[in-house]
């Protein structure tokens, strides 16, 4: 079996660094010092990562304010909408609004990534971004598009970021598709999920690609996440019961979300190796990436951190079984 351990999502910036950027939206602070402390920080979450032995690097992207914002700011067709919550949690976001068919904006992204703010190389960096579908379901829609047609659109969008960041030396990019198990889609719903994917699949083949779903039972959602073509398929554990997966081979490496960030209590190494063993029996998987369920900005930075710890010691618990 052969097992590794990934930073999932976002990590919580601190509060210095809260406090930093609150300051420079009132012109209370300097571009500059900001920037720094920024830079200061995405080392630290760098330095986390590569201690704790997780790789692909994300330095946490501390620079976005949500999955969506740097999109909303730099693609055409969008404005930044109202604050709205973020599923059923205590954070939030702004609600991207669509006026007419979206547009991408070469270059506005890649801006943003570990690559380019030098806090990893790209060929060992991971690439956060929306899944086609969770993107079109989350936004408000005013631009006159299906939701089929808008999801098979962004799809072809998140295609050329990928066609464009791979040419950067980027080879690890993540979907984070919290909608596909919330709301799963049928019929031809279903049918432009699986466009947009294959169209990311063909925009950087030889890359590693993962959806990474969250917040809700993956169980129903299986037969499609088995159709995208991806790399992993990565389940939250604290929503999917492994005793009720079905024996069904995936045809792809199995993520499995092993770290609640709801709470702040510290999962067993143990537990979670027994847990991913039957995970990966009935899913015929025998590639394992363990990482946080969801984003782990729904914590504070310190208890994120001590969360994280426990990644490199489920990998080595789930090693030392054997299978």
């Amino acid at each position: 079996m052969d097992v590794a351990a990934s930073l999932t999502g976002f990590f919580p910036r601190s509060e210095a660094l809260v406090q930093a950027t609150r300051d420079l939206d009132r012109g209370r602070a300097r571009p500059e010092a900001v920037e720094a402390l920024t830079r200061t920080a995405e080392a630290g979450v760098a330095d986390l990562e590569a201690k704790l032995g997780l790789a692909p690097v994300t330095a946490g992207y501390l620079r976005w304010a949500d999955l969506f914002r740097p999109f909303a700011e730099s693609w055409g067709g969008f404005h930044v909408g109202p604050v709205t919550r973020w599923f059923e949690t205590n954070t939030f976001f702004r609600q991207p609004i669509l006026e007419r068919p979206p547009e991408r904006s070469a270059g506005a992204i890649g801006r943003l990534l570990p690559g380019a703010t030098g806090a990893a190389p790209a060929a060992t960096a991971k690439v956060l971004l929306p899944g086609p579908y969770t993107f079109a379901g989350l936004l408000d829609n005013r631009s006159g598009e299906t939701s089929e047609a808008l999801v098979h659109r962004l799809g072809r969008l998140l295609a050329e970021e990928l066609r464009e960041l791979a040419g950067q030396g980027y080879r690890s990019f993540q979907f984070q598709e919290p909608l596909l198990v919330v709301r799963p889609p049928a019929g031809p719903a279903a049918e432009s999920v699986v466009a947009a994917y294959r169209a990311l699949a063909a925009a950087a083949p030889g890359a590693t690609t993962t959806v990474w779903t969250f917040f809700a039972d993956a169980t129903p959602a299986l037969p499609l996440l088995k159709r995208l073509g991806v790399s992993f398929v990565g389940i939250d554990l604290a929503e999917t019961d492994p005793a009720g997966l079905p024996h069904l081979e995936l045809g792809a490496g199995l993520g499995l979300g092993c770290v609640d960030p709801r709470t702040t209590l510290r999962e067993d190494p143990e537990t979670i190796a027994a847990v991913a063993r039957e995970a990966a029996e009935r899913l015929g998987a025998d590639r394992i990436l363990l990482g946080p369920g969801g984003p782990l900005d729904l914590l504070p930075a310190g208890p994120a951190g001590r969360k994280l710890a426990v990644l490199p010691l489920a990998r080595a618990a789930l090693l030392g079984g054997g299978r």
